[in-house]
């Protein structure tokens, strides 16, 4: 089993298809993974969504065309996915600053090469970790949309702690049913290109719980049945925690025998009187590889 070869490979498939149509489904196939875990790790390992890579590709290679040949800029446009010549200038200038009337003429050009994945191990963080089976429970608390941040605090997420109650705080207590029997944060339905630090995500905190009830003003999220990569973290809130689920996505999955599963991503947190060692834990949801 050799991931990042795979996800090459996969690579290799959307550079042969620039000039036509992108089949996901194959894509994801000749890497061996689901569709959602293949555009979860190029995020991670590239640092830009999947479709953003595609769309650069073809717009590098738009230039290089019309450098080279006489041709008309619509027939460019149609070879590399726009419907008019007026859709493409626009996405073309946006990307160069230039239009592509002027490429013969503009000097050096823009380019964004294709992308090859390795894997380098950083070290300096052990992976404390176990896989666990887990059933189907509830994620129940205040849900909101909020911006990615990947380092510090994200104000918008600290907006949600300070707007909690007392009341919704024992009230959230007093439904945690199982071993977890604190504050949990849950973060899911990520924008593509989650790496890029400009999209958004849902974001809950609350409890974890097996009740089947009415929790009234509360929102409740359905997590079924699964598989579950749990990780532990100590050291300085939050760094810790964000280095190592950047080191889970860009170091461990690789090497593993596991690709992520749709779900959310959870994480809760011991004593935090003193932020410079906190221990937290973090549940990602996986499933094993089948082409091993």
């Amino acid at each position: 089993m050799n991931m990042l070869k795979d996800m090459n490979e996969a690579l290799n498939y959307i550079e042969e298809q620039l000039d036509g149509d992108i089949d996901f489904q194959e894509v994801a196939a000749i890497a061996g993974v689901s569709e959602y875990h293949f555009r979860k790790m190029f995020s991670y390992l590239s640092g830009m969504g999947l479709s953003s890579y595609i769309r650069n590709r073809r717009l590098s290679q738009a230039a290089f065309d019309l450098q080279q040949d006489d041709g008309r800029v619509l027939d460019v446009a149609v070879k590399y996915g726009y419907d008019s010549a007026d859709g493409f200038s626009r996405a073309f200038r946006e990307w160069s600053g230039i239009y592509p009337s002027e490429v013969k003429h503009s000097g050096p050009l823009k380019l964004f090469p294709r992308l090859t994945f390795q894997l380098t191990i950083q070290g300096g963080m052990d992976m404390d970790y176990r896989i666990v089976e887990k059933e189907a429970f509830r994620l129940v608390g205040i849900q909101k949309r909020v911006p990615l941040i990947f380092e510090g605090i994200n104000p918008e997420i600290m907006k949600m702690v300070e707007s909690i109650t007392a009341e919704q705080r024992d009230r959230l207590g007093a439904v945690r049913n199982t071993d977890v029997k604190t504050v949990v944060n849950a973060s899911f339905n990520f924008d593509d290109g989650r790496n890029e630090e400009k999209g958004e995500l849902d974001h809950l905190i609350g409890s974890i719980t097996t009740l089947d009830q009415d929790f009234g003003e509360f929102d409740v999220v359905d997590v079924p049945a699964g598989s579950w990569a749990v990780f532990k973290a100590e050291g300085e809130f939050p760094k810790v925690l964000q280095d190592t689920m950047a080191k889970i996505f860009s170091e461990w999955l690789p090497s593993s025998n596991y690709e992520i599963a749709e779900g959310p991503e959870i994480s809760f947190n011991g004593d935090m009187s003193d932020l410079r060692n906190v221990s937290s834990e973090i549940w990602i949801p996986v499933i094993k590889r089948k082409n091993l």
